[in-house]
C-alpha cells in the first residue's frame, strides 16, 4: 500500500554547507518576493521567496555571517559577520559596494525604512548608524548596551531602535534623536529573536519558552504565549491569526494566535531550528536550521488541492 504524503510537505532549499543563522523576507517588490539567508558558511544567499529557487550568493566574507537583510525595494543587501565587518551589496548583481569595518563580531544589520541608513550591532556592545548617502563619514554611535547585541532593528519610522542582548533580559528601546534608552520591555530571559510586523505596528519576540506580541506604539504586550518547548525564533502573521516558532526540538510549530494551540507541526529538519519567518502574504513561512537547509512550508496546506 502506498504511503500517504505528509499533510505539509515543505520545499527544501539546499546550498548552504553549514548551519543557517537567520532568514528574512523582502517586502513585495515589482520583481516579486525574495528570501535572504545568513549562515556559518560565510556565504549569504538570495532566493525566490515563493519557490525557494537560488538566485545568487554574496561572496567576500571571511567568517560566519550572522545576519543578512534587504532594503525596501530589494535592490541592496547588507550582511553582518564574524570577520569584524558589515557589508553593503548590490542585490541585483551581487557586487560588494562597501565594507564597514568593526572592532569585533557583527551580529545584526538593518536598513532604515527610507533606505538611507544602515544599523549594526554586535560584540562591541555598540549600535552604529551609517549614512549611506555619505558612506565614508563616521557612524552615529549609541552606547550603553550591557552585553553583546544579538539583534537590533529600526521602528517608528526610523526614529526608534529596538535591541536585545545575548546575556541580558529585555528589549531596549532607543530614541535615535536623543541617543538614549527610553524604555525597556520586560522579558523572562534574554531575547533571541525580534520581528517588526504589520508595517511597524507590532513587535514579536522570542525568549526561553515565551513568544510575546507587543504593540509597537505603546510598547505594551498584546499577547504572550508560553509554550512547552524552548524557542529560538518566532514570527507572527496577523492576517492568518497564526504564529510560527522554532527551536531546539528540530520541529517547526504553527500556532493559533487566538488560543495558542498548536495547529500544525513541520518535521524534517535534522538539527535545531534557528530562524523562522512568515512570507509577506502569510501563505507560507520559512525555517532555517542547524542542518544547513531552508524549508518553505504552506500555512494552509489543504488550500488549492
Amino acid at each position: 500500500m502506498a504511503m500517504q504524503a505528509p499533510a505539509n510537505a515543505p520545499l527544501v532549499c539546499h546550498g548552504h554547507s553549514r548551519p543557517i543563522n537567520h532568514l528574512e523576507y523582502s517586502t513585495v517588490t515589482e520583481d516579486g518576493v525574495f528570501l535572504i539567508s545568513s549562515s556559518k558558511d560565510g556565504q549569504p544567499m538570495i532566493r525566490n521567496g515563493e519557490t525557494g529557487d537560488w538566485i545568487g550568493t554574496f561572496e567576500g566574507h571571511k567568517g560566519c555571517v550572522w545576519g543578512a537583510t534587504l532594503n525596501t525595494p530589494a535592490t541592496h543587501a547588507a550582511t553582518a559577520s564574524a570577520d569584524f565587518s558589515a557589508r553593503l551589496w548590490n542585490a541585483i548583481t551581487g557586487d560588494e559596494l562597501y565594507k564597514f569595518d568593526h572592532k569585533h563580531i557583527v551580529k545584526s544589520v538593518c536598513f532604515s525604512k527610507d533606505c538611507q541608513r544602515l544599523l549594526t550591532g554586535g560584540s562591541e556592545k555598540l549600535l552604529r548608524i551609517y549614512d549611506l548617502g555619505n558612506i565614508d563619514a563616521e557612524p552615529y554611535v549609541m552606547e550603553g548596551s550591557p552585553s553583546q547585541i544579538r539583534t537590533a532593528q529600526f521602528t517608528a519610522d526610523d526614529t526608534l531602535i529596538v535591541s536585545s542582548c545575548a546575556d541580558d533580559k529585555g528589549i531596549r528601546v532607543w530614541d535615535v534623536r536623543t541617543n538614549a534608552v527610553v524604555t525597556t520591555l520586560e522579558t523572562a530571559t534574554p531575547v533571541t529573536s525580534i520581528e517588526i510586523t504589520e508595517n511597524g505596528r507590532y513587535i514579536t519576540t522570542a525568549d526561553g519558552k515565551n513568544v510575546t506580541f507587543f504593540d509597537a506604539n505603546t510598547f505594551t504586550p498584546v499577547k504572550k504565549w508560553t509554550l512547552p518547548y524552548e524557542i529560538e525564533s518566532a514570527s507572527v502573521c496577523v492576517a492568518q491569526s497564526k504564529f510560527v516558532a522554532g527551536g531546539n526540538d528540530m520541529w517547526v510549530h504553527l500556532h493559533s494566535m487566538e488560543t495558542g494551540e498548536e495547529v500544525d507541526v513541520g518535521k524534517g529538519h535534522h538539527g535545531p531550528v534557528h530562524s523562522v519567518r512568515f512570507a509577506p502574504d502569510g501563505k507560507s513561512y520559512a525555517s532555517g536550521s542547524e542542518d544547513g537547509t531552508i524549508r518553505l512550508w504552506k500555512t494552509n496546506p489543504g488550500e488549492g488541492k
